[in-house]
């Protein structure tokens, strides 16, 4: 018999309350709903590439109305996208992406896999993909989820790759992964390593779930013949909703994303379309067995189940616990098996909410460190007239308990502290596929069984051991942190395990525009009482900086101090790393601390090193004030202040052109038209600042959802043209043109060492007006001549660029500062 229990517990860890939330109890209506999804024994897991891909409508009606357990694998966490929230990019927008998504799937009741691959950017080939992502690792990754999932079917988002569809590669390359998963899975031979935890397992069938919108991109008809459809939009009272309702909720979820997404009521239709395995005629799910007779000896549980369902109580539902848990004996008594351990966790999940059961371990701290002493508290009580015992709460993480012997009844609770510590030996809190250093298309997880994981348990858990009609259960609970907001109420956060010291310099990049002597501010803060340590810089050969080392005192935990060093780059151009390190008693500490904080998803704290890029450059400015609205997700201004411009942020305010002329330049962020809904009232003073002198700077926008199509002084016409290569060959088109010789001369050598793409979303076409400056493209394709257009206007100037320098600066790539600082420097003296 192979290790179904380690499955399971896999698998348990997304269902246990690892995010910080009130003790969960559902509703009457909802436990009715649970109830219902005891009686069904058959599962789907759904298959694309991105946070944004799932079909949430599909995703909500197979776990709502099909009764199945529903998956979302996404291979990647989207840490290569734009974020329409923050200033977060890379895998701080990609922990955000995995929250939306987990946020999601608490709404459409699906569960959420991933694999190890990183979002490294748009990809325009599934081969491009695959040369970056290690393909075997990640199609192992999908195979391990199938063997722990045990899905009877599989559904792709994207055409398989036979149809040669337009999608982006890493879309292409999902489908194609789904197809060679749907055949290994059931290989003893391929992948046996996992073989240790899991079992193979040989999905029914594979389908596409297609749509009209794939063939109206190839500019054809959908032809529904041989389709399974389904119509997604029906109502269920007990939600209170319809599954398209419910579906818009969730994908609303994906905030970072802009994809706030309006409800629809009505039918709906979801179209699959044959890919592999056993082909169907009606149903997804025909010729598999979605009840308990399944199993061996599962028909009595299947019918005992359905009399609770049936028998159902609203107004008293503990009325339902002696039959769940004679149903719960029988299913304990099955052999192990994935379907038995799933079908316990179920039924224990129903118990707990027909006793109106809350479990409650709560810490006084937010943050705590390895070895820390606190009093934890603890509270659990029963809300129904079913005796409940608690025997004992255990303690996992010190191998300690507190025997207890505590009859609860009629809604009285026990609560109590307890003394206990933080293992020394415990890490700090950090995201598990973070913990170490990864490559650019994948991460590095060792342990084989958190690889496909969202996220995993909280690092402090407590155990409930009750006796419940004579039989011993067990639950767990997290150790939170809760305290009331008069304006909101409670509020629930992680604990978070730090290290004793954190110290934060402001900006990840330091850019030294000279051979000047620049101040380092480094902020240090202590976790711990009385922090006293030395604080030093560590620098790459040819830097230095005064002092050599700073001595701390801090007092009670939470102080913080600020330090400063100054710090000479080296005599010519050269990058490298500043990494701060904290010298303390107990050992040598360089990690850095970063909240993350939306309304949308649970609070974040991680713990990245603490250290910022070092560019020594040879720049010339001319023009020193700037005005800057802010786009998406935008942190230009903060760069564009690094070199020594003084930046006014004037995004809400009034624009006059009085106001404007105070610039040397106006500079609006990336995606502003698409976000910015005043900006279609202050394109005009803005165009005419331009004309009056100034200079005008737009970076890229999307064609979708302009706020304005009047917002160049000549035609400009937004596409979809991208360069995805970040090394691709860069022609300059006009090299007298003042942008690339004023006051730096452009050359080739600027577009060195450039990150993730060359830009995206350039215009296709344009008045005559526009000089096109540039000209690039990815392998086999024809070349892109808008990703810099640059016209005079009047007095002054208008640029139009869908260069990435939203990428380029924060990244510290010295040719895309000298080349925005010709930009901002044009018509300038």
């Amino acid at each position: 018999m192979k290790q179904f229990l380690l499955s399971i517990l896999v698998l348990t860890t997304l269902l246990s309350p690892a995010l910080a939330q009130k003790p969960a109890q559902p509703s009457a209506a909802e436990l009715q709903h649970q109830l219902k999804k005891l009686t069904v024994l058959s599962s789907a897991l759904y298959i694309a590439a991105h946070p944004d891909d799932e079909n949430t409508r599909l995703i909500t009606y197979l776990a709502n109305q099909e009764m199945v357990r529903t998956a979302y694998i996404s291979l990647t966490r989207g840490d290569g996208g734009q974020n329409l929230i923050g200033p977060e990019i890379r895998e701080l927008l990609g922990l955000i992406r995995t929250h939306e998504l987990l946020e999601a799937r608490k709404l459409d009741g699906g569960m959420q896999f991933f694999t190890r691959a990183n979002d490294f950017g748009f990809s325009k080939t599934a081969a491009e993909t695959f040369r970056i992502w290690n393909k075997d690792q990640v199609l192992a990754d999908l195979v391990y989820t199938i063997r722990v999932f045990q899905p009877d079917v599989l559904i792709s988002r994207f055409p398989p790759a036979k149809y040669n569809y337009d999608t982006h590669g890493h879309h292409t390359a999902s489908a194609i992964l789904a197809e060679e998963a749907f055949a290994a899975a059931g290989d003893p031979k391929r992948f046996p390593e996992q073989l240790k935890y899991v079992s193979t397992w040989q999905p029914k069938r594979l389908y596409w779930n297609t749509s009209t919108w794939f063939y109206k991109n190839q500019g054809v008809e959908m032809d529904t013949a041989g389709k399974l459809k389904m119509n997604v939009g029906a109502y269920n009272p007990l939600l209170g909703c319809s599954y398209t309702e419910l579906a818009a909720l969730s994908r609303s979820k994906h905030s970072s994303q802009g994809f706030g997404t309006a409800e629809v009521r009505g039918e709906e239709w979801e179209y699959l379309e044959y890919v592999a395995g056993d082909m169907a005629q009606k149903s997804i799910f025909e010729d598999i067995n979605t009840t308990w007779e399944r199993l061996p000896n599962g028909k009595a549980i299947g019918t005992l189940l359905n009399a609770v369902y049936t028998q159902y109580q609203p107004t008293n539902p503990a009325a339902s616990v002696p039959k769940l848990m004679e149903a719960r004996k029988l299913v304990e008594a099955l052999p192990k098996g994935y379907w038995r351990d799933v079908k316990l966790t179920e039924l224990d999940a129903a118990i707990k909410g027909a006793l109106g059961l809350y479990l409650e371990a709560v810490a006084p701290e937010e943050y705590l460190t390895a070895g820390q002493a606190f009093s934890l508290k603890l509270e659990v009580i029963n809300r129904s007239t079913v005796p409940v015992k608690v025997v004992k709460v255990s303690y996992p993480y010190t191998s300690t308990d507190t025997v207890l012997n505590f009859n609860l009844v009629g809604n009285k609770g026990l609560s109590w502290s307890n003394a206990t510590t933080v293992p020394s030996t415990m890490g700090t809190t950090q995201p598990h596929y973070l913990r170490k250093d990864g490559s650019l298309g994948m991460f590095n997880v060792e342990d084989q069984q958190q690889r496909n994981l969202p996220i995993v348990q909280a690092p402090l858990q407590v155990v409930f051991h009750l006796e419940i009609g004579g039989t011993l259960m067990t639950y767990t609970a997290p150790v939170q942190y809760k305290f009331t907001e008069p304006s909101k109420g409670e509020i629930y956060r992680h604990v978070s395990i730090t290290p004793p010291v954190t110290t934060n310099i402001p900006d990840k990049v330091l850019v030294f525009a000279d051979n000047k002597s620049k101040k380092v501010a480094v902020s240090v803060k202590g976790w711990v009482n009385n922090l006293e340590g030395q604080v030093s810089l560590k620098l790459p050969a040819g830097w230095t900086a005064t002092p050599a080392s700073q001595l701390i005192k801090l007092g009670a935990k939470g102080a913080e101090t600020l330090v400063e060093f100054n710090v000479l780059p080296s005599a010519t151009e050269s990058n490298g790393e500043l990494e701060v390190v904290v010298q303390l008693p107990t050992g040598v500490y360089s990690l850095s601390s970063v909240v993350i904080d939306y309304p949308h998803i649970p609070r974040l704290v991680v713990f990245p090193k603490a250290s910022a890029k070092l560019v020594r450059l040879d720049l010339k400015m001319k023009g020193q004030k700037l005005g800057y609205i802010a786009g998406a997700g935008d942190d230009v201004p903060a760069n564009l202040q690094q070199i020594g411009y003084q930046v006014t942020q004037l995004q809400g305010q009034d624009l006059s052109l009085a106001l404007l002329k105070e610039f040397d330049a106006v500079i609006l962020g990336v995606r502003a038209l698409n976000t910015i809904d005043n900006l279609k009232f202050q394109m005009p003073v803005l165009l005419e600042y331009a004309k009056a002198g100034g200079t005008v700077v737009v970076q890229y926008n999307t064609n979708h959802r302009l706020v304005t199509p009047d917002f160049a002084p000549y035609p400009i016409t937004i596409s979809r043209q991208r360069v995805t290569e970040e090394d691709a060959l860069v022609n300059i088109l006009d090299p007298k043109h003042p942008a690339l010789n004023s006051p730096n001369k452009i050359t080739e050598k600027d577009f060195d060492n450039w990150v993730q793409e060359r830009g995206l979303y350039f215009p296709s076409e344009w008045g005559s007006e526009y000089t096109p400056l540039l000209a690039c493209n990815d392998a086999d394709e024809a070349s892109c001549t808008g990703s810099l257009l640059v016209a005079p206007y009047g007095e002054g100037w208008f640029v139009y660029t869908g260069l990435s320098f939203f990428r380029q600066l924060p990244a510290g790539v010295p040719g895309a500062y000298r080349l925005f600082a010709n930009l901002i420097s044009l018509g300038k003296e």
